[in-house]
């Protein structure tokens, strides 16, 4: 089920005609769908809501991948929120705005507006959809691991009108091979100029440097990489739980010594499943509770 983000006006919205462009092929390797959107105008969530006999209240935002130029919502999204249903957890998988000046008059703040929005509604509609709204997370893929780790840190930013004071902060983060520094040595630049410019100055590239950003109150976080991840250098994930480390953040990081970049729910390298590693950290942590007798 898929439903719009917002009810009305969509923040900073440009007018103009709708060209959303979603492209699908049939990855025979991973057996599975590739669904590429790119020129998002009007941001959803898809809704994949677990039986109600397995249902156990935590609900997780997918935030799929793609550079900030486009989202991977087959394997980074679809994918992984069915296999969250199989375990009880209500998923939503994000379409978020891109930065383009056509769409949005905020290139930069229009991903971490639907982020904020999607944790938003997810709580708001909580009762309906059998969630705990105290166990409510975010998972991001790549760039959609920074758009998710700026959700799970940039706290103080409200980009939204939320006239309820609903929490906007995630109750944990999920973070897959994900964008995080703007430290050049190590940075995906091509997400950084897709979401700030290529004219972007020191301080605002900073300001979205996310490892630069972990308080105590970042949410514990679980993160996975590979070591021969040429795409996003495993190095981000690492920078960032030092971070949590650093600021005593409940924390856990993985990472493969093979499986390159954008292996989505499998790696296909080793017989281990980060999936399970991620619903056993989960557990762990108290994010996960048995559905009622």
């Amino acid at each position: 089920m898929e439903i719009p983000l917002y009810a009305g006006r969509i923040p900073n919205e440009v007018p103009g005609p709708d060209e959303e462009k979603i492209e699908s092929s049939v990855d025979e390797a991973r057996k599975t769908e590739m669904i590429r959107i790119s020129k998002v105008r009007k941001p959803t969530l898809t809704v994949f809501l677990p039986a109600k006999d397995k249902a156990n209240g935590t609900a997780v935002v997918i935030c799929p991948g793609g550079g900030y130029g486009r989202l991977a919502s087959g394997h980074e999204g679809y994918d992984v929120a069915k296999k969250f249903n199989e375990q009880g957890v209500a998923a939503f998988v994000l379409k978020y705005r891109l930065p383009d000046t056509k769409i949005t008059s905020n290139p930069e703040l229009a991903p971490l507006q639907d982020a904020q929005q999607a944790l938003l509604l997810v709580r708001k509609r909580a009762n309906e959809w059998n969630v705990n709204p105290e166990r409510v997370g975010i998972l991001g893929f790549s760039a959609g691991g920074h758009l998710a780790s700026t959700a799970g840190t940039h706290l103080q930013k409200v980009t939204i009108p939320n006239k309820d004071n609903i929490s906007l902060r995630p109750d944990f983060m999920m973070l897959i091979y994900p964008v995080i520094s703007s430290d050049k040595e190590i940075a995906h630049m091509g997400s950084y100029y897709n979401l700030l410019g290529k004219e972007a100055s020191e301080a605002k590239l900073k300001e979205y440097s996310n490892e630069l950003q972990v308080t105590a109150q970042t949410p514990p976080t679980f993160l996975v990489h590979a070591s021969d991840d040429n795409g996003v250098k495993s190095e981000n994930s690492i920078r960032f739980y030092q971070a949590l480390l650093r600021n005593s953040v409940p924390a856990e990081l993985h990472i493969y010594q093979q499986g390159g970049h954008g292996f989505g729910l499998i790696n296909r390298t080793t017989k281990d499943l980060w999936f399970e590693r991620g619903i056993n950290w989960l557990g762990a942590n108290g994010f996960l509770k048995a559905p009622a007798p």
